[in-house]
């Protein structure tokens, strides 16, 4: 049996370059939120010697304009990406999402050139119909399968697709640093150079008595991958246990009503994340801060949760009772400059004990219906096309390029969404 990992490079620099073809060739960037820092490089931008998570304006001091600078966009990364691991998925019996641009398969039946073949055919088939580059991967292990899709990004001349088998295993292995290792990363490379381990195959070739010593099961779990053992089981998508959404504004607050229609937008984007799981929360929590690292402004951190009588994924009884937990903890005369909410005790629909004096069969369908409705309407028109009363900012314009939950953070680079909004589509001259 072979694994097979399905990668997109660059992911959030890809994405772009799918409807900005003058980004091609080009040194390329994606900020975090606000604009920050850097969390996506294109390759001519690494070789130009940006590094990752340095702040914008230091990266713009040092390269002016040499560096194509744009807004994260989550919401194109998400469509894109899943639009790439539904045709993986279609492809395989099995089929195990690993993050956002990366997703195991089992190729239970192939040989080793049956399976660089498939992976050569897929690559250059999702590149076709999506516009994503795609890396695959393919070994006996998962984690040997981390090792080729490094290899198959890195090297043109495998067509996108790499095989590790027993064969060439070793060659691969002395070939790639430890600290680059699934399992083992930065936070080990010290210690183990320390002990004379530089390469994979310095690990990979210690006894089995040297590593239960010395390492930890998980450790120990990476050198048996290494060296051909299947340790690492799949894992189907499992629900979050918990559901946090906060940010830091663009300015500082100090309002209560601004504060109630972050919170409400919040609250919202909470409720979608469960329905989207299938899930339910049983508590709610809501938190405000002010900026800790401006020591001379008054300092205050207020928090609160609330346990709901029947666990729920309404967005009008999750806002309001955001709402409700924010009006508790909010003190007036301080300047707040992050806030979130929190979804605690999720679980399943199955199994739900609904309150007894409170609880109504018929307006928990209403509520249900409400939602299913106003979630498909989002999807078509794009984010937020339908909030609630409590999500709408004040002098709000409508025209406006961004949605209602965007004007809380700085994006000014942001590029469009032509797949999931009509007023972003793509027009042809």
């Amino acid at each position: 049996m072979l694994y097979a990992i399905c990668d997109c490079d660059n992911c959030f620099v890809s994405c772009e370059r799918v409807f900005r073809p003058d980004l091609e060739g080009r040194p390329v960037v994606v900020l975090s939120n606000n604009d920050g820092c850097i969390v996506a490089r294109s390759r001519e931008a690494k070789a130009l010697g940006v590094k990752m998570g340095m702040p914008h304006y230091q990266m713009r001091r040092s390269f002016g304009d040499k560096v194509v600078a744009l807004s994260s966009n989550y919401e194109l990364y998400s469509d894109m990406t899943a639009r790439v691991m539904s045709l993986v998925r279609k492809e395989v019996t099995e089929f195990y999402r690993y993050s956002v641009d990366e997703a195991f398969c089992v190729l239970s039946s192939m040989t080793a050139e049956a399976a660089k073949t498939w992976g050569e055919k897929m690559s250059s088939y999702i590149l076709r119909a999506t516009g994503m580059p795609v890396s695959i991967g393919i070994a006996p292990t998962k984690t040997l399968a981390k090792i080729a899709v490094h290899f198959a990004k890195t090297y043109p001349g495998y067509h996108g697709s790499c095989v590790i088998t027993d064969s060439n295993r070793e060659k691969a292995l002395s070939l790639t640093p430890v600290g680059e290792i699934w399992g083992i990363g930065r936070h080990l490379r010290p210690r183990l150079e320390r002990s004379g381990i530089v390469t994979a195959l310095d690990f990979a070739s210690k006894p089995e008595e040297w590593i239960r010593n010395g390492c930890n099961i998980t450790v120990e779990r990476t050198w048996r991958e290494l060296n051909g053992q299947d340790r690492i089981p799949d894992e189907e998508d499992a629900p979050k246990k918990s559901i946090l959404n906060s940010r830091s504004f663009r300015e500082m607050v100090t309002d209560l009503p601004t504060l109630r229609t972050y919170i409400a937008n919040f609250a919202s984007s909470c409720a979608r994340k469960l329905r989207s799981q299938n899930s339910v929360a049983g508590t709610v929590g809501v938190f405000i801060s002010t900026n800790r690292f401006n020591p001379e402004l008054p300092q205050y951190n207020g928090s609160s949760e609330t346990t709901l009588l029947t666990p729920t994924d309404s967005a009008i009884d999750i806002v309001d009772c955001s709402l409700s937990v924010l009006d508790r903890i909010y003190r007036p005369g301080y300047q707040y400059k992050r806030a979130g909410v929190v979804m605690l005790g999720i679980r399943g629909h199955d199994g739900i004990q609904p309150d007894l004096f409170e609880y109504s069969p018929e307006r928990a369908e209403k509520m249900h219906n409400l939602d299913k409705t106003i979630d498909l309407i989002n999807r078509l028109y794009g984010r937020d096309t339908i909030v609630t009363l409590a999500q709408v900012y004040q002098q709000s314009d409508s025209s406006e390029k961004g949605m209602q939950f965007d004007r809380i953070m700085r994006h000014d680079l942001r590029s469009a969404n032509p797949t999931t909004r009509w007023s972003d589509i793509i027009r042809l001259r």
